[in-house]
């Protein structure tokens, strides 16, 4: 069948979807789970003959914000934040995984770019950073202990002021996606230069491995939170800007719903970080190489199999599902 054909033959019921997505039409859960399941017959029809097309992304759309539809009707005694973590948010980044890429894309091209700037410009840093906290930085490598700064203060109070600073951060990155990924795009590129011309000021000073085990004791997730909350920016912007078949408005009710789900699931990976760096950073000088080694890559593990793997075992899992029923 020709794709123009499919599409004519199969618009009604897409559009009885649509209604039932945004509440328009009252369907029971029952009801919706049959949707559901003429749809997946739809997508793996439209998937396996027209791949590359834009149908394929329509109809994978409309599978996922009704499957969320299915979920928030059903009577279940399930704990629904557990299942907030477990199913809708992992579902919501594969949806979105595009996203995510063109995220970190950006990160590692901006870091580059911050890495290159310092190189070439003595200044650079120091513009940055600001003269004092370079300063004060210096005289503590002179000291022998380049993370210093990170002992400076009690543990509780800076726990509680670099979490709400992180937290800070993260909502401006994906909040100011409502400028059309604008304001999101601007405030990842500074927070990312400033990593990259940070790392290499130490780099330059030949401290780099001590700071790379006291940074990224916390920065594995703390980072690798931004690059989430810049994705959900993105996802707010994109759904302004490009509506696809829906219109704008409704295009902003989906976009905003699933990127604040997804900016939402970073809070406890933001809070951990600041929990490391108000208790476990400080003490990074004095640690063996093994632990500090191995807590940074624990805690990137934890955060990069959530994000990057984890979305595609339970799409996975949900088509199977969907596939047992039908048949």
């Amino acid at each position: 069948m020709r794709e123009v054909a499919f599409i004519k033959q199969n618009k009604e019921k897409w559009l009885e979807f649509e209604l039932a997505i945004f509440g328009k039409a009252k369907k029971n859960p029952d009801e919706l789970a049959n949707l559901y399941i003429q749809l997946m017959n739809d997508l793996s029809y439209a998937q396996t003959y027209y791949p590359k097309s834009k149908t394929v992304i329509y109809l994978n759309h409309l599978a996922s914000q009704i499957y969320q539809k299915i979920y928030k009707t059903k009577r279940t005694e399930k704990n629904r934040l557990v299942e907030f973590f477990k199913i809708e948010v992992p579902l919501l980044v594969y949806e979105y995984k595009r996203y995510l890429m063109y995220a970190f894309i950006l990160f590692f091209v901006t870091v580059a770019i911050g890495v290159v700037s310092a190189k070439y410009d003595p200044n650079f840093v120091r513009l940055i950073l600001g003269d004092s906290y370079v300063n004060m930085t210096l005289e503590n490598i002179k000291k022998g202990n380049p993370m210093a700064v990170y002992g400076s203060g009690s543990n509780w109070g800076s726990f509680i002021g670099i979490t709400f600073n992180n937290l800070k951060v993260g909502a401006q990155c994906y909040f100011y996606g409502i400028l059309g990924g604008i304001g999101t795009f601007y405030i990842f590129l500074q927070n990312s230069i400033m990593l990259g011309s940070f790392q290499y000021f130490f780099y330059e000073q030949g401290v780099f491995w001590k700071s790379v085990r006291g940074i990224w004791i916390h920065g594995s997730m703390e980072i690798f939170a931004i690059v989430i909350e810049t994705t959900a920016g993105f996802i707010l912007g994109a759904s302004i800007l490009f509506p696809k078949t829906f219109s704008r408005m409704n295009s902003f009710k989906i976009g905003f719903k699933n990127s604040f789900k997804i900016f939402l699931s970073t809070f406890p990976f933001t809070i951990s970080a600041g929990f490391l760096e108000g208790f476990i950073t400080r003490y990074s000088i004095d640690m063996p190489n093994w632990l500090s080694s191995f807590i940074i890559l624990f805690t990137l593990a934890i955060i990069s199999f959530y994000y990057l793997v984890y979305p595609f075992i339970v799409h996975k899992k949900m088509q199977q599902l969907s596939a047992n029923r039908i048949n």
